[in-house]
């Protein structure tokens, strides 16, 4: 996998996970969905990149 994207991803999961917490600490709802949301497609970008690698193997 690029280290580039690689930490790009881990980057964004942090952020959403920070939303995530923040939303729910305030009771923001939407706050909170939108850092899921953000946590679910670093993860499905994550998935993508190692398919990848594994095909070029």
């Amino acid at each position: 996998m690029a280290t580039g994207k690689k930490v790009k991803n881990v980057a964004k999961k942090s952020k959403g996970k920070m939303k995530e917490t923040v939303g729910d600490a305030v009771g923001n709802e939407s706050l909170e969905a939108k850092g899921v949301r953000e946590q679910i497609v670093s993860d499905a970008k994550q998935t993508g990149e190692k398919a990848k690698d594994t095909l070029k193997h």
